[in-house]
């Protein structure tokens, strides 16, 4: 486990058995919260997982689903969480699915949980994955560094070499290429170097998109059942901040036209990629209302208070990850008191 892992699971058990998140919650909870999925798979068990934050399992999420009904939250479209922040009145507490890259699991695993329990939920579709042209360099890092003893590409002009010859040196590797890719200057650094790793390591990044990623007429099957909507996410998934103004204005408007093109419905909603500080701000959140999005979610975490009708396009979230599976942590983090301290109490992170 990554030390950033371990010190996150300190605060959030110290927050839960100390009891001190069930005196936040009555201050800190907001008026409810968008909660951030991206895969759903049976536990695939192997002992190298780096992207392990990135998929809960089916039971967890009926877990998740389950207990949300019983302590009478409310599971909402986006659509009625952007209803609600524009009233201004008091409601039941509520909650907002979303699911990131439109990844094939959804359709197989989660949606059948959904369908069971009634509720409503959002799949953000960078168009390009739906195409089987997408570029998912998280994913292509974790087969490369898998299947190799070691690792080299090209960064910036460098030469860059990592040792994966153990599951200590590939976990190791992983973050530390994940944190050169993620500091790359441009987006154009930052594919090169997936494309190079890919390359070397004999990795057919298209195949892996088709193998991962639903197609349009998955999208469409899932379109088609008026608990799903569809929302944008750009076409190639880009870190937005690493581009032009233009190219990522071109990235929200011609992914959500796929989308509307093909599934016959015009996006109201987007998510950013990645979506973290440094890949959403002021300049993409400006963009996204000029774009027309009724709302847009960021990766901050963060629950949602009246305040943020004033930030439509710069919506926190809390995720379920899938290195923390257990109830007890997505209470700490529905109270509101992670997102408070991380924020130094501020309601709304939109800077």
């Amino acid at each position: 486990m990554s030390d950033r892992r371990s010190v996150y699971r300190v605060g959030l058990e110290t927050l839960y058995f100390s009891g001190a998140h069930r005196l936040a919650r009555q201050f800190l909870a907001g008026d409810g919260a968008i909660l951030m999925f991206h895969r759903v798979r049976p536990a695939p068990g192997n002992a190298f997982q780096p992207n392990i934050g990135l998929e809960i399992t089916p039971e967890f999420l009926d877990e998740v689903l389950t207990s949300l009904r019983a302590e009478g939250v409310e599971i909402v479209t986006l659509d009625e969480v952007h209803r609600r922040l524009m009233s201004g009145k008091p409601s039941r507490r509520f909650v907002a699915l979303t699911f990131d890259d439109g990844y094939r699991d959804n359709l197989e695993y989660a949606w059948p949980v959904l369908k069971r329990h009634q509720a409503p939920f959002t799949i953000y579709v960078p168009s390009a994955f739906a195409e089987g042209r997408g570029e998912l360099w998280w994913v292509v890092l974790e087969v490369a560094i898998a299947q190799s003893a070691a690792i080299n590409f090209t960064l910036s002009g460098r030469e860059h070499v990592f040792d994966c010859a153990t599951l200590e040196a590939k976990q190791a590797a992983f973050g530390a290429v994940s944190d050169l890719i993620h500091d790359c200057g441009t987006e154009a650094e930052l594919r090169h170097a997936v494309r190079d790793i890919a390359g070397r390591c004999g990795i057919d990044m298209a195949a892996l998109c088709r193998d991962l990623c639903m197609d349009w007429d998955e999208l469409a099957t899932l379109a088609a059942d008026p608990l799903v909507t569809i929302g944008a996410h750009t076409v190639t998934h880009p870190i937005l901040t690493k581009v032009t103004a233009e190219e990522a204005r071109a990235e929200m408007l011609e992914g959500a036209r796929a989308i509307a093109a093909r599934l016959g419905r015009v996006p109201a909603h987007f998510a950013y990629p990645v979506g973290s500080p440094g890949a959403a701000g002021v300049r993409e959140f400006a963009l996204a209302a000029g774009a027309g999005f009724k709302t847009a979610v960021t990766t901050r975490l963060g629950v949602l208070f009246p305040d943020h009708a004033q930030h439509l396009t710069a919506l926190p979230r809390v995720s379920v990850n899938g290195g923390f599976q257990k109830m007890r942590y997505l209470d700490v983090l529905l109270s509101g008191a992670p997102g408070a301290l991380l924020n130094r109490f501020r309601r709304v992170d939109a800077a």
